[in-house]
């Protein structure tokens, strides 16, 4: 008897993934296989109409492929609870961070931790800088408000609001693109901590050549050739 472990079982696949915005329209992606682990970065690389946001929404649940399936976990998504999928099991990180800003840093994080109805062993609160300290902020931000955050700093507090109720996936879409560089590699250092030390699956949609080499394993999308 064999048992399956974290090298042989992928916790996201792509299995002959294809996807149209119209019925019988033009192909974004075209027969797409490709498996992702926990404990790993990944990067999606490729140039811009590649389809890589497309892929990234198809694996966070927010579209269903035109052909071939998703699989979380060795199961269809599209057969699955979406809502709760993108509550629970994935958490994503948007380019423009997509954080409010009337609310103050814990106040996002929190928002996050409600919407996912999760009971938590500890005051929401209290989280919330636990999580500041792991994104490399101080506590005093947690009563900080939004606006008046840098943009490398609004990241961290994204990369926190996203962790907030124990996803098993991260998904970033270029989450270092305005950022200088001694900003991105420590963002870049915060998600391989969360993949090599909490074995979380990091998948990062991204342009950037030092992004891609600091990452555990890079898939590169070419663009479709017309037929």
């Amino acid at each position: 008897m064999t048992t399956e472990t974290n090298e042989t079982k992928p916790i996201l696949e792509l299995d002959h993934v294809s996807y149209s915005y119209t019925k019988g329209g033009k192909k974004v992606l075209r027969d797409i296989t490709h498996s992702f682990r926990t404990g790993e970065v990944h990067s999606i690389t490729g140039p811009s109409g590649a389809g890589k946001t497309t892929m990234l929404s198809l694996i966070s649940g927010l579209a269903n492929p035109t052909e071939g399936k998703v699989l979380y976990n060795g199961k269809d998504l599209a057969k699955q609870d979406r809502y709760d999928y993108r509550s629970h099991d994935i958490g994503v990180i948007f380019q423009s961070f997509n954080l409010l800003p009337q609310l103050t840093v814990a106040e996002n994080i929190m928002l996050s931790m409600d919407a996912s109805g999760k009971k938590f062993d500890q005051p929401k609160k209290e989280l919330a800088v636990k999580l500041l300290e792991q994104v490399h902020l101080p506590a005093e931000y947690a009563n900080e408000r939004i606006l008046h955050l840098s943009g490398g700093e609004q990241q961290r507090v994204a990369i926190a609001r996203a962790l907030s109720y124990g996803p098993s996936v991260i998904v970033a879409d270029e989450p270092t693109g305005n950022l200088d560089l001694g900003t991105q590699e420590d963002i870049m250092s915060i998600f391989r901590t969360l993949a090599h030390e909490q074995n979380v699956c990091v998948i990062i949609v991204t342009h950037s050549p030092e992004v891609a080499a600091a990452s555990d394993e890079v898939f590169e999308l070419a663009p479709l050739r017309r037929r």
